[in-house]
């Protein structure tokens, strides 16, 4: 069974963060610090990982990173970040 992993990046260098979801989340973390060449992540490395969470489902993982983009989760990152 394929596993996604829904998960909040953090640039603290510029005070920036981005969510996603992926199947492989080693590599999507170094795409985002090391491979690309192009995209919103590029402008703020270097980007940490500071929450991951798990779903047995491509669907689930939408749905939470969805909700971690709207008002309620973006409150909830902000608090995760003050954290830090």
């Amino acid at each position: 069974m394929k596993e996604f992993v829904v998960y909040i990046l953090y640039s603290g260098k510029f005070k920036k963060n981005y969510t996603g979801y992926t199947s492989n989340l080693i590599e999507r973390f170094k795409s985002h610090n090391f491979l690309e060449t192009k995209g919103y992540t590029l402008k703020f490395r270097p980007w940490v990982v500071i929450y991951v969470e798990f779903f047995n489902s491509k669907s689930d993982a939408m749905k939470k990173e969805k909700y971690l983009k709207a008002g309620i989760g973006r409150e909830f990152i902000k608090s995760l970040i003050q954290q830090l």
